[in-house]
């Protein structure tokens, strides 16, 4: 991973206040862990650190900022230190798809 901006070229969609809450307890805590995420190709990717603060930017959406430099748009987070993120439901449903249907 290369890119210290991990943001998408898709609009910022809005997330529910329960997971802005969940990354300021984190914050708080200072703890390291792994954060799963949708990068700009729309593939899984992760990252350890901490999280150190977030991030608003108009027009462009809320982003952490993790301690090596990485910002990661809020709503493409799949999973917080084990804890659920706002683009979970989109990845379980790629676990959930039929492969024969798609394709696959």
């Amino acid at each position: 991973m290369n890119n210290k901006n991990i943001s998408s070229n898709d609009s910022y969609l809005p997330v529910a206040w329960e997971y802005r809450e969940v990354a300021e307890e984190e914050i708080e805590k200072a703890r390291r862990g792994k954060i799963f995420f949708f990068n700009q190709d729309n593939q899984v990717d992760e990252v350890l650190g901490s999280v150190i603060e977030l991030e608003e930017k108009k027009a462009e959406g809320v982003f952490l900022v993790v301690d090596t430099g990485i910002k990661i748009r809020l709503d493409r987070v799949i999973t917080l230190f084990g804890k659920v993120g706002a683009a979970y439901d989109e990845y379980d449903a790629y676990g959930n798809s039929c492969m024969d249907c798609t394709g696959g």
